[in-house]
């Protein structure tokens, strides 16, 4: 289970940040991305990405959420519309090949370990079929970022790290971009 202080929680459940979800973030990270029919979000949380993608998808969209609360709360909210597991990303209970695209959004951070993030990165390539995209984003370890991450799991990925790390898990080639705030990236399975 991730920690996360009150303020964070309070943001990420806000609507603030769904529309800055919707009309900027997930614009950016998902440009030139093909979804394909069958794509997974990691780490949903309070699923204002999910709201995002469920709309977007043409196919069936699975997410996967560490804590069991939110993970509930997905499935009131979504039904059978979209399939929410309950699973940790870095031991996914999914079977390999599955999907045409695996996407993770600012939770990347809130994996405890840089251990356990190549271990995300690994399940990602397990569990994408030939072809399919690793994609998403996450912040960078600015003054800001890390002040809204106070007494959070906060282990920031250093973006100039991520090629190496994504190689290392099977994907060839990656490409990571940077803007003011964000990362994104993207990788294929061979």
């Amino acid at each position: 289970m991730t920690s996360m202080n009150r303020y964070h929680q309070w943001l990420c459940n806000s609507r603030m940040w769904a529309r800055a979800v919707e009309k900027d973030l997930l614009p950016w990270a998902l440009e030139d991305v093909p979804l394909g029919a069958d794509t997974l979000e990691i780490g949903p949380g309070y699923g204002a990405t999910t709201r995002v993608l469920a709309r977007r998808t043409g196919g069936r969209l699975s997410v996967l959420e560490v804590d069991e609360g939110p993970a509930e709360r997905l499935r009131a909210e979504y039904g059978d519309r979209v399939d929410v597991v309950h699973g940790d990303g870095c031991a996914m209970p999914l079977p390999d090949g599955r999907f045409d695209a695996v996407l993770c959004f600012t939770m990347l951070h809130h994996v405890p370990s840089p251990r356990q993030q190549d271990q995300l990165f690994a399940e990602a390539f397990r569990v994408l079929r030939p072809g399919g995209v690793f994609a998403g984003c996450d912040g960078l370890a600015g003054w800001g970022f890390r002040l809204i991450h106070l007494r959070d799991t906060y282990v920031p990925v250093p973006p100039r790290t991520l090629p190496d790390r994504l190689r290392a898990a099977g994907f060839p080639t990656t490409d990571v971009s940077l803007r003011k705030d964000n990362f994104r990236f993207r990788a294929v399975r061979p």
